[in-house]
């Protein structure tokens, strides 16, 4: 089997308390340990991204919306999405997670390298929040070609405005499974 979830590979959360957030892998086990039977691996990620930095922000407003928080953590294969590299070497160990203090330092080694990252202007997609996408499922669509369509699936963006919102809708007329006519008819 091809192993490519490697060290320095950017990932995204997809369980847990850091559920689409980013990140990357900064060493992995394959075969798993004594601990952890299965394949999983160490990653350090950001947990509050920076803030929009604009040119009449004072010295000291800048440096605050620059700040980064971020996460150590061990996790499964099964709950990370692999994205494009980046790459963060030798940031953190493993035992580091053993006791707190080492815990707290290697967070601080690994914001001052997160943040010195973003100040250079490099690896931009990584210090973007995601955008969440949702799926209509169940939803009723009625159209003169096709009248009724139920379980259509179109992606949509949060705070997308309502031209949009048509747009990608494609001109459709949309009900939900709830919404009745006066008549009763769905």
């Amino acid at each position: 089997m091809v192993k490519f979830l490697k060290p320095n590979k950017a990932v995204i959360m997809l369980q847990g308390r850091f559920v689409g957030q980013k990140a990357v892998i900064v060493k992995n086990f394959d075969d798993g340990t004594r601990d952890r039977a299965y394949g999983h691996c160490l990653v350090a990620g950001i947990y509050k991204y920076p803030k929009k930095v604009i040119r009449k922000d004072s010295a000291k407003k800048t440096v605050k919306k620059s700040r980064v928080k971020d996460f150590l953590k061990l996790v499964n294969y099964n709950h990370i999405m692999p994205t494009p590299y980046i790459d963060l070497k030798d940031m953190v160990t493993p035992d580091i997670l053993q006791s707190k203090d080492k815990k707290v330092t290697a967070c601080k080694e690994a914001k001052a390298r997160i943040e010195e990252r973003f100040k250079t202007g490099k690896n931009r997609w990584f210090f973007t929040k995601l955008s969440h996408g949702f799926c209509l499922d169940k939803v009723l669509y009625q159209t003169p070609s096709a009248p009724q369509t139920d379980g259509a699936c179109v992606t949509f963006r949060l705070g997308m405005d309502s031209k949009e919102f048509d747009a990608r809708l494609g001109g459709m007329e949309w009900k939900t499974p709830f919404s009745r006519r006066h008549d009763g008819s769905v």
